[in-house]
């Protein structure tokens, strides 16, 4: 048995079924000992380092197993870095392997020679490692996976391409020998009693409570849902949270942040006391004001916990135990009016997003496209959305229900993961549909490539539907109105304006099935078309840039600065002023009351 041979049989016994991958001789040793073992963990070939590292990524989200990925020595080992930091900033647990030069060439500035340990020093700083001799296996590849599990980071493995074809030996009993085991049993950290009483008087004392959760809370929807009863309190999600609780629960008042709702903003605004779950959520202009509010925070990493504001308590625990343990402790708060309110502005939200998704638009309303994808969706479906603002739909218009798994790249909020996003999902559960609702900049970038990767292997999954939505307004539209609204500044259509890509046509030429819509007539038909396609399908929707992506506090000072971009010669002009005012004024029309001050 060689060491590549080895180190697959080590990912195997640790249930690892596949390897997202692309192919070099940097790994060739790995690559001949998969085809001796019968393609076992399955070989995924992606188009792109990066794609891999995103597709591992997305595939660890969705499925709670560690991603692993691999790619050749040097320029493979560097292309897979912004999807392993897209893994590292969301804390997922992703495990790279990667090959290198010869040992006797290292050193030696040899052709496609990089120092890999100093350039994955930081992306996989809990654990990196150079395997340069057998005896360091399976120790290198058992830290690897098990760090990676419970420190939910990256960690990286160096295979040089010599050392993969020598013949394993395994450690002895010896000095200097590390053996090595399998497996990570659960755990689930609870507080001390003393913190837990002082967490409960925190939250006992207060008369407007709000929550905010995140992703670390996945695992404790009851106990969020119970805590909220308990506490009369409306409960606000970070973006990575999404799919935590689902939304048809009237205190829950949808996403936080730039990309949130008013309910959550207006919640945070008045609240006298925060409980967050679960979240390192990093934009603290959207908690409420320093000293306003009293404060407890439950994290299970330390290194996380205590940061973003000024809280009272830090609890460190998992999630669920701790709520269990902490809810005897807390005393039934009355229905009042601070939790009707929640409810009754959430319920209102909803209406206000309708009637955006209503106004017309030249051709297609995105907000429309989300609005009408929104009650089409699947219990089971898993969504990924991409950087941009297609994110904005995805936080505002999807709303979760029964099963829905969804994600985005939450901290780095790079491009390009949406399409890669969705095929590791189908790998994770091939028997769900995926969804991936990404903007024409992304497709550009990467995912029509990744489109290949779909037609290689839709065929396996046992439901074939994987529908890739593009919001095509020929813009990068996130930036555009970044540079509006920011920084009064108008549109740079050197950096800005994207060609018109026909990505259905692109997508019907690979096998796939695709629709190009170009009027608001044919949008619900396009879903349910994807949505009962016998293979996946790409959307191209043909939608408007001069829809904007109003953050929930704005007012309309913003708008005025939007406006102010025209008179210095935007190219958008009167389109980008008559959108922006006709969204805004869906939530001032008559009988409502006027939420700005």
């Amino acid at each position: 048995m060689k060491v590549s041979d080895y180190i697959l049989q080590r990912l195997r016994e640790w249930e690892v079924e596949h390897v997202f991958a692309y192919p070099g001789d940097g790994i060739n040793g790995l690559l001949a000992a998969w085809e001796r073992a019968d393609d076992s963990p399955r070989f995924i070939q992606a188009r792109h380092e990066e794609m891999a590292a995103f597709q591992a990524t997305g595939y660890a989200k969705f499925s709670g197993r560690v991603g692993v990925c691999a790619a050749t020595s040097g320029p493979g080992a560097i292309h897979l870095l912004n999807g392993l930091y897209d893994a590292k900033l969301d804390h997922v647990p992703v495990v790279a392997i990667v090959g290198q030069t010869n040992r006797s060439a290292m050193g030696g500035s040899y052709q496609q020679e990089v120092d890999l340990q100093s350039l994955y020093k930081d992306v996989a700083s809990d654990f990196c490692d150079t395997v340069t001799v057998p005896e360091q296996l399976p120790n290198a590849i058992d830290r690897a996976i098990r760090t990676a599990y419970g420190r939910r980071s990256v960690t990286a493995v160096i295979v040089p391409a010599d050392v993969q074809d020598l013949e394993y030996s395994p450690p002895t009993h010896a000095f200097k020998m590390v053996p090595s085991s399998l497996g990570l049993s659960s755990y689930a950290p609870v507080p001390a009693d003393r913190e837990l009483s002082r967490a409960a008087d925190v939250l006992n004392a207060g008369d407007k409570v709000a929550m905010l959760i995140g992703q670390g809370a996945r695992g404790a929807r009851d106990q969020v849902e119970e805590a909220a009863d308990v506490l009369g309190a409306g409960v606000a999600k970070a973006l990575l949270g999404k799919d935590v609780l689902p939304d048809d629960l009237p205190f829950v008042t949808g996403a936080i942040g730039l990309l949130g709702t008013r309910p959550s903003y207006e919640m945070m605004r008045d609240c006298d006391t925060l409980l967050v779950v679960g979240s390192s959520f990093p934009y603290t202009q959207f908690l409420p004001d320093l000293g306003q509010a009293r404060a407890v925070q439950i994290d299970i990493d330390p290194h996380m916990v205590g940061m973003r504001y000024p809280f009272e308590v830090n609890l460190v625990g998992d999630a669920a135990g701790t709520l269990k343990h902490l809810l005897p402790l807390l005393k039934h708060k009355k229905h009042g009016g601070w939790r009707k309110k929640i409810e009754r502005d959430t319920a209102r939200w909803w209406e206000v997003m309708e009637r955006r998704a209503a106004v017309e638009a030249d051709p297609i309303n995105p907000e429309y496209v989300a609005h009408a994808l929104d009650p089409l969706l699947p219990d089971d479906v898993i969504l990924s959305a991409d950087a941009g603002s297609a994110a904005n739909w995805y936080a505002r218009h999807l709303r979760m229900r029964g099963r829905m798994r969804g994600s985005l790249s939450g901290t780095l909020a790079t491009m390009g993961p949406g399409v890669p996003y969705a095929i590791g999902a189908k790998f994770a559960h091939p028997g769900r549909p995926a969804l991936a609702l990404v903007g024409d900049g992304a497709m550009q970038m990467n995912g029509m490539a990744e489109l290949v990767t779909v037609a290689k292997y839709w065929r396996e999954w046992d439901d074939p539907r994987l529908v890739v939505a593009v919001l095509n307004n020929l813009d990068l539209n996130q930036v555009t109105w970044e540079l509006r609204a920011m920084s009064g500044a108008p549109q740079f259509l050197a950096s800005q304006s994207l060609p018109d890509v026909h990505y259905a046509d692109f997508a019907r030429s690979i096998g796939l099935d695709g629709v190009r819509v170009e009027e608001p007539g044919g949008v619900e038909s396009a879903w349910h078309r994807a949505l009962h396609a016998d293979r996946p399908c790409v959307i191209d929707f043909r939608t408007d840039p001069a829809v904007p992506p109003i953050p929930p506090h704005a007012t309309l000072d913003q708008i005025e600065a939007a406006a102010a971009s025209v008179l210095k010669g935007d190219s958008d002009r009167a389109a980008m002023v008559k959108q922006g005012l006709k969204a805004k004024v869906q939530e001032m029309l008559p009988g409502h009351r006027h939420h700005d001050k």
